[in-house]
Formats: structure tokens, sequence, C-alpha cells
């Protein structure tokens, strides 16, 4: 079950925050364009476990379309909304999973190296750590008052800051050096000190921007290993003489 689950997570991830552009994301509203994206997540879902034949996967992929059209045409784009939406396509994933657990054993990648799932899982994560959280990041600053600036910074100079940040802790934690978490603060917050000592509303946006950060790339990927850890083990036998 485990094995399905993590190839229809890492396909979900994929369609909705690599192969989704922006242009696509605001025209959702267009039938055609909904009916795209859900073509995108079947083909990636169907590649994902390696079966073009599992009705399983028509199942989910008209879930996605439900839970979509619900969040495009009945609430508004918010932080709770994102991430109501977000638990809604895991949650079918999930079920997914345990209605038709031999999903991926019975795939043509049921023979490939134990690494292959592996790799999907350390994949979908630094995505969701780097991708999916700037997206969320972004919703919650939505909310917050806008940040006046007397000076012009580079044009997605904070969006690109936050991805690297978020890359970078997925990478320490990984290699076991959580440490180095807090060297990124200190660095962060002797760069901007310049530019938000003697305003304190630009300093509680980026407290608030960074601390949201960190924690979302910290949670995501402790989550990330605990999948890691659930995928059955590669064993290997030792050679008869």
């Amino acid at each position: 079950m485990i094995e399905t689950f993590a190839a229809l997570l890492f396909a979900h991830v994929l369609a909705d925050y690599v192969l989704q552009p922006g242009w696509m994301v605001a025209r959702k509203r267009d039938p055609g364009i909904l009916l795209a994206h859900v073509a995108v997540v079947l083909a990636l879902s169907m590649a994902a476990v390696g079966r073009v034949d599992a009705p399983e996967v028509l199942v989910l992929g008209a879930a996605h379309l439900v839970i979509d059209a619900v969040k495009t045409w009945a609430v508004r784009d918010t932080l709770a909304t994102h991430l109501a939406d977000q638990a809604a396509h895991v949650a079918s994933i999930a079920a997914v999973a345990f209605w038709a657990p031999g999903l991926w054993a019975s795939g043509v990648w049921a023979g490939a190296p134990a690494i292959l799932l592996d790799l999907m899982v350390l994949v979908g994560g630094f995505m969701v750590a780097t991708r999916a959280g700037a997206f969320a990041i972004a919703r919650l600053m939505a909310t917050q008052l806008p940040l006046q600036s007397d000076t012009e910074g580079l044009p997605k100079g904070g969006f690109t800051i936050g991805l690297l940040e978020r890359g970078l802790i997925f990478v320490l934690i990984l290699a076991g050096q959580a440490g180095g978490i807090g060297f990124l603060i200190a660095a962060k917050s002797i760069l901007r000190f310049g530019a938000v000592n003697e305003n304190r509303a630009a300093s509680e946006y980026v407290i608030i921007g960074t601390l949201a950060s960190f924690g979302w790339a910290i949670a995501v990927t402790l989550a990330t290993l605990a999948l890691r850890d659930a995928l059955p083990t590669l064993e290997i036998t030792s050679a008869r003489p």
C-alpha cells in the first residue's frame, strides 16, 4: 500500500506544483483548462504506478476534478482553502492506495531497483518543501498589510530567497545537519537588519515570513523522512557459491 501511495503522491506533486503553470491556475475557471490539468494528473498517475489500465487511477482523476472544481468555483483562494484542498487530494490518494494497494506491485516499475521509489519520495518532498511552500507562504503573507519600502528589490527576489532557504533546510535535515538551520536564520537576520531595524512593521513582516518558511520546510522534510522510512527496505541476499 505504501508504495502505491508514495508513487501517486509523487505524481500529484508534479502535476500541481511543477507542470501547472501560472496561466493555467489563473484560467482554471475555464472548464477546458481544468480538464487539461486533470488529464495531466491522470497521465502522471498512470506513469508513476506503471499502469494504464487501472480503473482506480481513473477514480483518482475524477476525485481530483471534483476537489479542484469545488476550490475553483465554491470557495475563495486563501491559505486555509489551499491547505484544505491539498489535504483532500492527499486523502483521496490514501483512499485509492488503501482500496488498490497492489497498483505499484502490478505495474511495470515493480521490478525496478528500490531506489526508484526512494527518489520519487525525495524529489516529491523537495518540491513540496520549495514550490508548494512558496504558494502557502504567499497566501499567508497576503493576509498581512502590504509592506511599504522605499527601496526596490530584485524582481521575484523574495520568492527566490524563499525557494533557496527551504531547499537548503531540506538538504541540511536530510544530511543530518539540522543544526545548520540556526546559521541560516542568523545569516538572514544579519542581511535583513539594515533594511528593517528602524521599521517595526517591516521587522514583523520579515519575522512572520521567515518563521513560516522555515517551519514549513522543517515539517515537510520530517514528513518526507517518515514516508521514506515507511517504504520497504531493499533486501540484498548473498550470492550462493
